[in-house]
């Protein structure tokens, strides 16, 4: 395992991890092969280092998505520009500097719309505007985030700049899958249920199988298809993004990594094997052969944060594992740990995992369960990192 740390800490989790750089993909790479001997199979986790997997893949000769097409996955406007050019359906967009200002970035804007910082991943500084004054306070509002001292030491080139995207109404879906020599192979489709039309875009619920019709399934995979080819994107696990109403499907993210956080556990097939270890075989060469899902249906919540603070407990795990159908509550956040909301914050509060006959039950049984939740928070001081302003 390759790790984002200093190399000066001696193992500070026990973890034997090589310490890399994942913003310095090329000296990175280069401590790997000082590192390592023969290896079957690389697979990144997370968006940051996939650029180094896909780097190190190319010079060890392993099977994974090429460095180009990782990094048009990884901008927002690249992964738009090839989309449009492949003929694929995508929002009106413009790219803008930050530096120019808001009168400069608002004559670009079509309202509804959504700006969305190139150098943030996830829904992190995405916000709804409907007008000028509220995109004038978003723009403003993305300037904040982006001095957040988390944020700034991440910072590269493109967080120079913003998106301006038109806004696309409609149901929104995830699609989790393996791709081998440009084919993708369709793991899971999730539906989420919460609609997600803004200002800010938390993601909670994810519940598989879809409960869209198969007509529309099959398009929302033939468009994930495109959008991968498009990028380039040819060996490795895929997480997309995309939303779906009479116009179509609209593909918002085809990343070159497997689904974040713990939200895998909802995926287990043939018996008990996890998303992990077939996505582990799949990149050492080994054939993964037919799958079938574990249970008729299954799904996953993350613990939206009810408000900035210091979170110091939560109660009621005992009673929401009582719930039917609820398999695990895993509550992530640890005690004394500063949680900002969306659009500043960029984690939950833990995971809710539920298992049942049908998709509708996974959904009612992780929604009883986070209604048995409460979570205890202490104001946050302005010195652990949050402004007043914000």
């Amino acid at each position: 395992m390759a790790t984002d740390r200093c190399s000066r800490l001696d193992d500070p989790w026990g973890d034997h991890a090589i310490p890399v750089k994942f913003a310095e993909p090329e000296a990175a790479v280069a401590r790997l092969q000082d590192k390592i001997g023969e290896i079957a199979g690389i697979v990144a986790v997370g968006d940051r280092p996939t650029p180094v997997a896909a780097l190190a893949a190319q010079r060890f000769g392993l099977r994974f998505h090429p460095p180009a097409a990782v990094e048009a996955a990884r901008n927002k406007y690249l992964a738009r520009e090839r989309w449009r050019a492949a003929g694929l359906a995508v929002p009106d967009y413009s790219r803008v500097r930050l530096e120019d200002g808001v009168e400069l970035a608002v004559q670009q804007a079509h309202f509804p719309c959504v700006l969305k910082p190139l150098g943030l991943s996830g829904s992190r500084g995405v916000i709804r505007a409907n007008d000028r004054d509220e995109f004038a306070a978003a723009f403003r509002r993305i300037e904040r985030i982006l001095e957040l001292p988390d944020v700034k030491l991440m910072r590269d080139e493109s967080s120079r700049f913003l998106q301006v995207e038109e806004y696309i109404p409609g149901r929104e879906y995830a699609l989790e899958g393996l791709m081998t020599d440009g084919v993708l192979r369709t793991l899971a489709l999730f539906d989420k249920p919460e609609p997600l039309e803004g200002p800010f875009f938390e993601e909670t619920i994810y519940v598989t199988p879809s409960r869209a019709p198969e007509e529309d399934q099959a398009r929302m995979r033939a468009a994930i298809q495109r959008a991968a080819t498009a990028l380039g994107l040819s060996d490795g696990p895929v997480h997309a993004e995309l939303r779906f109403n009479e116009r179509g499907a609209w593909v918002l993210e085809v990343a070159a990594r497997p689904i974040g956080g713990l939200c895998a556990r909802a995926l287990q097939f043939n018996g008990g094997v996890p998303l992990e270890e077939i996505i582990l075989r799949h990149a050492a060469g080994e054939p993964i052969g037919p799958l079938e899902p574990d249970g008729p249906a299954s799904g996953v919540m993350m613990i939206p944060i009810p408000r900035d603070g210091i979170y110091q407990d939560v109660r009621g795990v005992d009673a929401a594992l009582r719930v039917a159908g609820i398999e695990a509550v895993e509550i992530t956040a640890k005690s004394g740990q500063a949680m900002l909301r969306l659009p500043e914050g960029s984690s939950y509060l833990g995971f809710l995992f539920a298992r049942g006959e049908r998709p509708e039950k996974v959904e009612a049984a992780l929604r009883e369960a986070h209604a048995a939740l409460s979570f205890v928070f202490s104001e946050m001081l302005p010195v652990l990192g949050k402004s007043p302003a914000l």
